[in-house]
């Protein structure tokens, strides 16, 4: 099937993909526009994928107050180079971020962060209720494995639901980011102050 340059001009315009990858992706999807957005976005993912591997190590620091000064955030944002640091698309993504992490009040970047002897503490916390709960021994690991997931999108800011789109989790949105801007970006870390917290 031949493929138009208006489904060309169509698919750049909902994917700010090349014309090259839209005609390929029109051309394999049989000319239908929808289609071929969803496959150039997987492509677009596993690209991004390889990309996370690559080292960032310019960006911003961003912040956000709310609440009439009573919360603040600062979040260190990182990519690969000053160009796209500088961009308007990195720049609202660094200060969503901080707006994110205002609203949602994560403790860590990764589960990865989570020290061991906290994670070792929710384990047995996990394991314990589930035993209360009259759980048979051998579905308790599940469980506690379920649960697991369930702090880990709590507490962990990659892990948690976007404060803008709650059907993607803060991980997804910086993977498009990174498939639209062809660089690694990376959340290195943050700190959440709100007027009054830790004083006795």
């Amino acid at each position: 099937m031949a493929v138009t340059a208006q489904q060309v001009q169509e698919l750049r315009r909902k994917t700010g993909a090349g014309v090259m990858d839209c005609k390929r992706a029109l051309a394999e999807c049989e000319g239908d526009v929808e289609k071929a957005a969803v496959a150039l976005r997987k492509q677009g993912m596993a690209r991004a994928d390889a990309r996370m591997e690559r080292q960032a190590q310019e960006g911003v620091i961003a912040s956000y107050i709310h609440a009439g000064g009573r919360i603040g955030v600062l979040v260190e944002v990182n990519c690969e180079t000053d160009f796209v640091a500088r961009t308007d698309e990195f720049q609202a993504l660094a200060r969503n971020l901080a707006m994110h992490i205002a609203a949602e009040q994560p403790r860590w970047v990764l589960p990865e962060d989570v020290p061991e002897a906290i994670l070792e503490q929710e384990k047995e916390v996990y394991r314990s209720l589930a035993l209360k709960e009259g759980k048979p021994e051998k579905v308790v690991d599940k469980i506690v494995e379920g649960r697991l997931a369930k702090f880990y999108s709590e507490a962990c800011l990659l892990d948690q639901p976007y404060v803008r789109d709650d059907q993607r989790i803060v991980r997804e949105v910086i993977k498009e980011a990174i498939a639209h801007l062809g660089e690694n970006i990376m959340v290195r870390r943050f700190t959440r102050f709100q007027l009054g917290e830790g004083q006795s």
